[in-house]
């Protein structure tokens, strides 16, 4: 593994205001003016004069406080700049797994260091408490994929307590900016400019109001430009809304600012890190796809910043990636069968879903065994699991969590679990985000992975908990999107994680070919893919095509988006060993891909081609095809397929000896 660190540090007093921080590459630099910033891509600027800073209110925790009760309308308003430190680094690093074996680290870092109180000298300013003083640092990196920064409040002697109250970050956006907007994490996406209302009424009036994070834009020149959180563990989750009054700012009066919307107040201890905030551009919506990496890099490595070692000292070998199916009934045979079924058509775990302990809305449901009317034990269920090579994941919703995990961890790791899939986790609040992500804690002490469904989405923190595999918070096959959304969702929903989209095939309300239910495999990226899920896959008969979900992994050593437009279509390539999946899916319009084989080394390759074609008398009217590609000095020929309109494509790419 390759592993370069380079660090000059300096801790200098400015001479100027404003302060710049480029990417290793140039393309990006971030300028900080006291408390705004700017941001250029491309010689471009993506983001005009906004505002940074966070509001405190500690009032009720520190009323020997002597300060004027206005201050704490804009806490950051006479934070001093005092000095600054820059470093750099370069380094690569390997994922337990993911869509690329390696990851490269490689970033310019600006710490910007801000004090109230007191002159650094140890001289406290008049009218405030002589017993402490106040500091806050912003944190910028610089990277060849994006910009991200976020406040640091650093260790004080008697570790200085806040309420935050808001963030004053803000994001001003060139006029004419559309957005895609998304109101809730499984909610529909409309393409709106960033103006209070919209002459086209649809979600909520054609109001806006908080957009789901990441929130993806295009910029009048073409520019797309994503706002993501990162490394979100302790804190409240952030939406983005329209600044209400720009007209006080004083940066002026645009219509078009964005501010971090926080879910609730949060109480920190310093020394504490805000989430990063993150923005990442492209010349093309692809190269978004392409740099996502970047919010895994704003997160620790396992054990890293845990409060405890999560698996004192043992490896992580226990946690494995792998498809899934639930079993549709509850009963003992049809488990049972559920079970054989995975083990014939190659998949690692058999999940129980909601009801097998009861009703999981009621507190008097009881986790730690099976409901009485069931006609099996857990204990049975897992020995037969585990004799077929299958393991088992079972659904708990949140309240029985709450209630009983530190009694169910243990007893699970006894019956053999898996994993657990966490269902209707509350969300939004500093609580229960803390309370989430030190079950996922929990759970990596007693071997168990874990599945979070409903609203939560990802900030990167699987790489600090590799046992959190993947999590919802999409509009999957639960509601049945049709190809427009399907065909967005990779570079909204999927920059920041990976999703349990819960893939069907048969079932007859999906709105999609089944060419298109095929792509998904290669395009929507899960180490823990679900695959026939409101299917009854044992009234299959031998179709061909399927071939493709039991030879695609769902972890990868390389990933490449080839080509694409936002609600458009998508070709998305995956590299496992010397093999390569690629999906291909369109929108509810018909088109003609170009797949380009740069990509490939030289060779020859055998391609499976699995495409829709209506013309068939074959119930899922899919074709399969093969041809031979040859790859020589200069790139081969390209593939070009025709797409049904909702349809897809799915390429298996096999060199030959």
């Amino acid at each position: 593994m390759k592993h370069i660190f380079l660090s000059i540090f300096a801790l200098l007093p400015l001479a100027v205001s404003a302060t710049d921080l480029s990417s290793p590459d140039g393309k990006y630099t971030m300028t900080v003016d006291g408390m705004t910033y700017s941001v250029v891509f491309n010689g471009k600027t993506i983001i005009e004069r906004s505002l940074l800073g966070v509001d405190i209110d500690n009032r009720l925790f520190e009323s020997a406080l002597a300060v004027p009760r206005g201050e704490y309308k804009d806490w950051s308003s006479d934070l001093q700049l005092k000095g600054e430190e820059r470093s750099s680094v370069d380094t690569t690093w390997v994922p337990l797994y993911g869509e690329n074996a390696q990851i490269r680290d490689n970033y310019n870092q600006l710490v910007l260091h801000y004090e109230k109180g007191s002159d650094g000298q140890g001289t406290v300013s008049e009218g405030y408490d002589k017993r402490k003083y106040y500091a806050m640092d912003i944190v910028v990196r610089a990277y060849n994929e994006g910009i991200a920064f976020r406040y640091h409040f650093p260790e004080t002697a008697n570790s200085l307590f806040l309420h935050i109250t808001g963030e004053r970050t803000q994001f001003a956006m060139p006029e004419g900016t559309m957005a895609w907007y998304e109101e809730w994490a499984q909610g529909p996406y409309e393409k709106r400019s960033l103006k209070r209302s919209t002459p086209n009424p649809s979600l909520n009036g054609g109001e806006w109001f908080e957009s789901e994070r990441p929130l993806l834009m295009q910029l009048p020149e073409g520019t797309y430009v994503a706002l993501l959180e990162a490394a979100m563990k302790d804190y409240t989750r952030g939406k983005f809304r329209l600044a209400k009054d720009c007209s006080a700012s004083p940066l002026g009066s645009s219509k078009n600012v964005l501010q971090v919307a926080m879910y609730d107040c949060a109480d920190i201890i310093s020394p504490y890190d805000t989430p990063w905030r993150v923005i990442m551009a492209g010349e093309k919506a692809v190269d978004l796809i392409n740099h996502k990496d970047l919010i895994l890099n704003l997160n620790e490595d396992p054990d890293a910043g845990v409060s405890t070692p999560l698996h004192s000292g043992r490896s992580w070998g226990w946690v494995h990636p792998g498809k899934a199916f639930r079993s549709g009934k509850l009963e003992k045979s049809a488990i049972f069968r559920s079970i054989d079924f995975c083990k014939e058509f190659g998949f690692d775990y058999v999940e129980l879903d909601a009801g097998w302990y009861g009703s999981e809305g009621k507190v008097a449901s009881d986790a730690r065994k099976v409901v009485e009317t069931r006609n099996f034990t857990m204990p049975e269920i897992c020995d037969y699991a585990r004799s077929k090579g299958i393991g088992v994941w079972v659904y708990v919703n949140q309240r029985a969590l709450y209630q009983q995990l530190d009694e169910l961890l243990p007893l699970y790791e006894q019956w053999g679990i898996s994993g657990i899939k966490f269902g209707f986790v509350h969300i939004g609040n500093q609580q229960w985000s803390t309370w989430l992500h030190q079950a996922i804690e929990k759970c990596a002490k007693h071997h168990i992975m874990v599945d979070i469904h409903d609203e939560y989405r990802p900030t990167g923190l699987s790489r600090t908990y590799p046992n959190l595999l993947t999590q919802e918070g999409i509009r999957g096959n639960e509601e049945m999107p049709d190809a427009d959304h399907n065909t967005l969702l990779p570079f909204t929903r999927y920059l920041c994680g990976p999703a349990d989209y819960t893939l069907c095939y048969f079932n007859s309300r999906v709105k999609n070919t089944k060419g298109h239910q095929l792509a998904m495999a290669a395009v929507y990226y899960s180490p823990l893919q679900f695959y026939f899920w409101y299917d009854n896959p044992f009234v299959d008969k031998g179709e061909a095509e399927l071939q493709f979900w039991k030879d695609c992994p769902t972890t990868f050593d390389e990933s490449i988006a080839l080509d694409g437009a936002p609600g458009e279509f998508i070709v998305q390539a995956r590299r496992s060993g010397q093999d390569w999946y690629v999906g291909a899916m369109t929108n509810t319009q018909g088109r003609t891909v170009t797949i380009p084989t740069d990509f490939l080394p030289q060779g020859k390759y055998e391609v499976t081609i699995y495409n829709d074609d209506p013309t068939l008398d074959t119930r899922t009217k899919v074709r399969t095809t093969t041809q031979t590609l040859k790859i020589g000095k200069k790139a081969g020929k390209p593939i070009t397929l025709h797409l049904q309109p909702s349809g897809g494509a799915a390429l298996r790419i096999v060199p030959l000896q």
